[in-house]
């Protein structure tokens, strides 16, 4: 099987291509645009790999996407490509609706292109994997779950822009018969997770003894997938899904925000009992703009019809995390150092 993998060298796509490599044993190519958040030193254990290969290229760029289908001639593509970080997007919109709204619409049509010279019976097994977020649900009460039913209410210009990118991709299957399926997941968590995002953040900066920002009174509610459950659960959907579904993948593990940064700060207590309590460092900061309350998953409809399931608990997935970044400095002190520090992201001035 051979399989084109976009934003390979990112958080989740970095975990899909060392599953791809390591445990499948797929022919992967690797399209990544090496931005901020990519990273190769996250691929090291597959690079030398035989069935591995990395192309650098930006998924806008519809001749390098022609000239990587034509050369590698994937009998599937799993699109993972995105710029990701809800605080970037409310400082910075127009990356997002480069990479995730022109580029998801590059992509596709030369999929398309591709996929319309393959022979049948090729092109009868031929799958394109769209990966997004719940996020593109907007924000939930205190009661319900997202189904792939519910209706889209994105918040945010990151959320906006995946949501676009969602509704280009079920339209190349309904108008060209492009065997497309999208996915939708919660949030992700676990080791070689660029440190702008929530727990890596708080982890290293417990590791510091810096403080502990927590956006508004910490209430805000999400449901945690650990990142190698999301890698097999996608190649679960590129496999057996059915063209033009939705999946939601979620972990069934929802937590407060408090409630994770707590949770961290008492496995710190375990292992550093000399600088316990931890928590002291929690320091409450002035919410992101458009915060949405509240998101959870309803998973039964992959649990039911493809058989997948989580295997980490988020208390057996964030000990695990925890300890990968205090045994993986080699990986993350160079990120800390050169590209990002744990500033604040996100602040806008009104004009």
């Amino acid at each position: 099987m051979r399989i084109l993998v976009t934003g390979g060298a990112g958080f989740i796509g970095s975990a899909l291509v060392r599953y791809l490599v390591g445990e499948i044993g797929a022919e992967v190519l690797n399209v990544d645009k090496l931005t901020y958040a990519g990273n190769l030193a996250s691929l090291k254990s597959v690079e030398s790999a035989p069935n591995y290969r990395f192309l650098q290229a930006d998924i806008c760029d519809r001749a390098r996407m022609q000239e990587a289908f034509g050369t590698f001639r994937p009998d599937m593509v799993m699109h993972l490509a995105a710029e990701s970080h809800v605080d970037r997007s409310i400082s910075g919109a127009a990356d997002f609706v480069q990479t995730n709204v022109v580029g998801t619409f590059t992509l596709l049509d030369a999929a398309r292109h591709y996929w319309d010279g393959l022979e049948a019976k090729r092109k009868s097994a031929f799958r394109f994997l769209h990966v997004s977020t719940d996020e593109v649900y907007g924000s939930l009460g205190d009661e319900g779950l997202f189904e792939e039913t519910t209706p889209y209410d994105p918040s945010s210009p990151y959320s906006a822009s995946k949501a676009a990118s969602d509704h280009l991709a079920i339209a190349w299957h309904r108008t060209y018969g492009l065997p497309v399926v999208v996915s939708n997941c919660s949030n992700n968590y676990g080791s070689y997770h660029f440190p702008e995002k929530l727990i890596p953040l708080m982890i290293l900066n417990a590791l510091e003894g810096k403080p502990l920002p927590v956006y508004g009174n910490g209430a805000n509610v999400r449901d945690w997938l650990y990142v190698e459950d999301h890698a097999r659960a996608l190649f679960t959907i590129a496999s057996r899904g059915r063209p033009g579904e939705k999946y939601n993948v979620g972990g069934r593990n929802e937590r407060r925000n408090i409630d994770v940064v707590q949770r961290i700060c008492a496995i710190f207590d375990g292992i550093y009992k000399d600088k316990a309590p931890h928590a002291h460092l929690i320091a409450h900061v002035t919410d992101r703009p458009g915060h949405d309350a509240r998101y959870a998953i309803d998973a039964s409809k992959l649990e039911g019809e493809l058989g997948w399931k989580a295997q980490e608990t988020f208390e057996t997935g964030i000990e695990k995390t925890v300890h990968w970044y205090l045994e993986n400095a080699w990986w993350w002190r160079p990120l800390r150092e050169n590209v990002y520090s744990g500033e604040r992201l996100g602040i806008f001035k009104e004009r």
